[in-house]
């Protein structure tokens, strides 16, 4: 029952602050500044922070890791190497090369991770830091020969919600929301057996669980989200580190319980930044430095509890 009325809490907070995010202005916007700027906004935002949240816990569950997050493994850093390059050849849309260069990631750090037929946590850690390493740096590289094409690559990094929509960018948005939706239902089927993973492997293992084919699922499918989700609004930072935790205080550490939370709280708090970032300054920031703002001492925080 607690639950339950946590979850209708959330759910109005998510709704009040959708509303807000449509509606506020110094004057009454028009009918055409909320339908065709403010509510697709709203939409990749709910969209975005819902799926980052989802994948959050599923790692941090997975990997047994407080300070996981979803860019940890690396796939951000490929879809934005992708991206970049597509910027810089005038290749689009921007959107599927990012895609690609996340799918390239997610086969280069599974390849590296498996040891003797089994997904290694350790390694799969370091494989991510890697490869994302690889890719910021190449992605920098770009940059200082990027010229015109600098500022579409900071929001690409930084995480930019006011994509321009046309009819071809509409149907991959479709598509993709489609493939998470799916994706982060099978990710909630597996909720008992990250709650029983959390025990420990040998625990898993000796109760029956596949913990193997469990670990490559939640990579593979967590990953193609990250993707999908860089593509269409960038990398945005921190919201897949915070909200596991921020729901694991009001709902409990159920997975069952936790992956729909944390989509709701993931939710809030993107539309919240974006509100954030559409008015704190005269020239509209990348929703990513709010994010940051908001993750890198709540980071600091956890790194002291230990």
């Amino acid at each position: 029952m607690r639950n339950i009325r946590t979850f209708l809490i959330l759910f109005s907070l998510l709704i009040c602050i959708s509303l807000i995010s449509l509606f506020a202005s110094t004057s009454l916007p028009s009918i055409s500044i909320v339908t065709q700027l403010r509510l697709p906004r709203l939409i990749l935002a709910i969209f975005a922070g819902g799926a980052l949240g989802i994948v959050g816990s599923a790692f941090q569950g997975m990997l047994r890791n407080p300070l996981a997050d979803p860019y940890i493994i690396g796939v951000s850093g490929g879809a934005c190497l992708g991206g970049t390059v597509a910027i810089l050849s005038g290749l689009r849309p921007i959107q599927i090369f990012a895609f690609a260069g996340a799918l390239v990631t997610i086969f280069v750090v599974e390849k590296l991770a498996t040891i003797a037929g089994r997904l290694e946590r350790e390694a799969l850690l370091l494989s991510g830091v890697v490869c994302g390493t690889l890719a910021a740096s190449l992605v920098m590289l770009f940059m200082t020969i990027g010229g015109r094409s600098l500022d579409e690559m900071i929001y690409l990094l930084m995480g930019w919600l006011g994509v321009i929509w046309d009819k071809k960018l509409l149907i991959g948005f479709v598509v993709s929301a489609v493939i998470v939706t799916i994706a982060s239902f099978i990710i909630w089927l597996r909720s008992q057996e990250l709650n029983i993973l959390s025990l420990g492997e040998e625990e898993a293992v000796s109760i029956g669980v596949d913990v193997e084919r469990l670990k490559r699922e939640i990579f593979i499918l967590g990953s193609v989200i990250v993707g999908l989700v860089v593509s269409m609004c960038g990398a945005i930072g921190f919201i897949g580190l915070i909200v596991p935790h921020i729901t694991r205080l009001l709902l409990g550490p159920n997975h069952r319980i936790l992956i729909p939370g944390s989509a709701i709280m993931g939710a809030i708090l993107l539309v919240f930044s974006d509100m954030v970032a559409r008015g704190i300054a005269v020239y509209e920031l990348p929703v990513g430095v709010i994010t940051s703002i908001f993750g890198v001492p709540f980071f600091l925080y956890l790194l002291r509890r230990g």
